[in-house]
């Protein structure tokens, strides 16, 4: 891991200040103190069953005791004081890649915005730094300060290059046992990986509320008539030249990326969490804003319709999918 500080890249500080003044003033506005609830299920422990009633969610029928006693049960918890959120952070070498701006600085926004917006409300939050392996735990904890730090360790964390493709399985699974308390967890990455990482993806939900924040950019899904360009694998640092003027390869790359893209969000559907995608050309407020409404929509349907259309629409007890692009 190379340490050293980008010279071109913003100090921590200004970056929360803008931030602050930008995005996580509105979109606190907007939350109203409901942020506890949009992360629901984060820091609760099961206080006690009961019947389930017409408003309640069915994401909290516990599904055993209903098939055992032929009715409807609901798990009812008790909210600790204090919600922990933890950021799983993919900094390999792929998300310096960027046309607009590079996934590293849209992953840093992400992260300094919610991180904020939790320990101002008295919250704590962590962070587990991945280059090629997991190089730095951030423990969880409530302070701007704190924060401050967390996106200084991002500006300088540099990944080695590497001689094979990322193993996000590997940040995955070594997280588990370091996060003992139910917890908000982000796992926030570009998922350019080996395969493998959505089952240990699925097994961190079993108990934690898992949010996959996904990165990329433009460019990644097509390529513009350049002519003749070197391109870098940001991975292994190997470079190559290529014809963009070439109808025949950018139409290649395109399908390449195109199978990519489907089994990313194959895996992503197995693994069984809710997906943000954040573009490197979009607005951040706009796109959390987006977010923030489609949960509550889901929030508004899961705990406002009847018991028969739940039960058919959720019966395996899964999840669903909520995706902002």
């Amino acid at each position: 891991m190379d340490a050293r500080p980008n010279p071109n890249q913003a100090a921590p500080d200004a970056i929360l200040r803008r931030l602050e003044w930008t995005v996580i003033r509105r979109l606190d506005g907007v939350l109203q103190g409901d942020y506890r609830t949009l992360f629901r299920g984060a820091g609760l422990d099961l206080a006690d069953l009961r019947e389930y009633q017409h408003h309640d969610d069915v994401r909290h029928i516990d599904w055993n005791v209903t098939a055992r006693l032929q009715q409807p049960y609901v798990r009812e918890f008790t909210e600790d004081r204090e919600l922990t959120a933890w950021f799983l952070l993919d900094l390999s070498g792929s998300v310096d890649f960027g046309s607009a701006r590079s996934k590293r600085s849209v992953s840093a926004e992400f992260v300094a915005t919610l991180a904020r917006l939790f320990t101002r409300h008295g919250n704590r939050v962590g962070a587990m730094l991945y280059g090629d392996t997991l190089d730095e735990v951030l423990p969880a904890r409530g302070t701007r300060t704190h924060v401050l730090h967390l996106l200084q360790r991002m500006q300088q964390h540099r990944a080695k290059p590497a001689k094979t493709t990322t193993q996000l399985r590997d940040l995955l699974q070594r997280a588990a046992p370091l996060m003992p308390r139910r917890s908000t967890v982000f796992v926030v990455s570009d998922f350019l990986s080996a395969p493998g990482w959505d089952q240990a993806l699925a097994q961190l939900s079993l108990r934690h509320e898992v949010l996959a924040v996904r990165l990329y950019d433009p460019l990644e899904m097509a390529l513009p008539d350049l002519g003749m360009v070197t391109l870098q694998d940001a991975e292994t640092g190997e470079q190559f030249m290529v014809d963009t003027n070439d109808p025949g390869f950018r139409s290649r790359y395109e399908k390449g990326a195109e199978r990519q893209e489907t089994a990313l969000r194959e895996s992503l559907a197995r693994a069984g969490v809710d997906t943000l995608e954040l573009a490197t050309d979009e607005d951040l407020l706009a796109t959390l804003l987006r977010f923030v409404e489609l949960r509550k929509q889901r929030m508004r349907l899961n705990s406002g319709a009847g018991l028969p259309a739940h039960l058919k629409r959720n019966t395996t007890g899964g999840r669903d999918e909520l995706r902002v692009a």
